[in-house]
């Protein structure tokens, strides 16, 4: 038996932020300009009270409402995210419950962000491929948004928040997952980071202190901080080498892969990956314009666009990459079993 991702699908909060909302709090910016740099329209926003559990829960609802499974069929709920409903107890534990998941069942949260769904893969295919769970709920959640202050432009353009929920399973036939390639850096951490609410540096009247950059964007160090230029240098320097690394250890050439789905990071980056890679336009997926960066979810709701207008068809080749915070990176071949 061998792992699969066999179904994928994702829910986003209520609140929309659409780029014109943007542009009237900063009208130094226009739609156009936002539009052609980060590709994005709208990104949905959690309530005040809506925190990662609850955007996983429906996600994982609408899983089990597709006919994919059913909850008393779930061995094991992996659950990536940065923005935990506690410190501790662990949020994968709060979501088994009110999934009505058996208590037979493991469950735990990893604290990794844009390479997370792919790094998400790798450990749902230990567990399925050791014997050690026949079915992972894999799921993604993200509320960003409650680190952001409103009036930095630079990160309330990009990010937005959103949950997936994939099934991956042990399946008859060939391997379906695989290789993988990994990588870390944390000598860029500072880059991207909320440098308060950790036990390293607790949050404090002093942490609260907004000032304003050279940009015109405020925040305060109880806020999210993300330095694009660094992160775009990183990007550009890592990424092809990992899709070069993952392609020589697969024995592929990048005409034989089928489709190619990257961390929907933003439009500008994106294509400046495709070109320097030379990968054919139309084997390049992008879908990240009505609902923003949404970090680990990216992917799969990239995954769920492709299926749903045929782009993605079973028995197809795809290369899944993330990339960011940390810094690190992760990248895998999967042969489409989803719907």
């Amino acid at each position: 038996m061998h792992a699969a991702v066999t179904a994928t699908e994702y829910h986003l909060p209520a609140e929309v932020l659409s780029t014109e909302s943007l542009t009237a709090e900063f009208p130094e910016w226009s739609v156009e300009k936002i539009e052609a740099k980060t590709g994005i329209r709208e990104r949905h926003i959690a309530a005040p009270g809506e925190c990662a559990s609850d955007l996983a829960v429906a996600a994982a609802r609408k899983l089990f409402e597709a006919g994919a499974c059913q909850p008393a069929e779930i061995d094991y709920v992996l659950l990536c995210t940065q923005s935990p409903d506690y410190f501790l107890p662990t949020t994968a534990c709060l979501v088994q419950d009110r999934l009505g998941i058996p208590t037979s069942a493991g469950a735990l949260d990893f604290n990794l962000g844009c390479s997370g769904f792919v790094a998400g893969l790798g450990l749902a295919k230990g567990l399925v491929e050791t014997g050690q769970a026949a079915r992972v709920l894999l799921l993604t959640a993200e509320t960003y948004s409650k680190f952001l202050n409103r009036r930095d432009k630079s990160v309330r353009t990009i990010f937005g928040d959103a949950a997936a929920a994939t099934l991956v399973e042990a399946v008859d036939g060939g391997p379906a997952m695989g290789p993988f390639v990994y990588g870390t850096d944390g000598a860029g951490a500072t880059n991207l980071i909320v440098p308060t609410g950790g036990l390293r540096c607790a949050r404090s009247t002093e942490t609260a202190v907004e000032t304003e950059d050279e940009s015109g964007n405020v925040r305060s160090r109880d806020n999210l901080f993300m330095d694009g230029g660094e992160i775009f240098n990183f990007t550009i320097r890592t990424i092809p080498k990992c899709v070069q690394d993952l392609l020589s250890r697969a024995h592929v050439a990048v005409e034989e892969v089928d489709l190619f789905v990257f961390h929907q990071a933003n439009q500008y980056m994106l294509q400046h990956l495709r070109k320097r890679m030379k990968i054919p336009e139309d084997r390049f997926y992008i879908a990240m314009s009505h609902c923003g960066n949404t970090v680990s979810s990216t992917i799969p709701i990239a995954l769920k666009h492709a299926v749903a207008d045929g782009t993605l068809k079973p028995g197809q080749r795809v290369m899944v990459v993330g990339f960011g915070v940390g810094y690190s990176w992760a990248a895998a071949l999967l042969r489409w079993a989803g719907r």
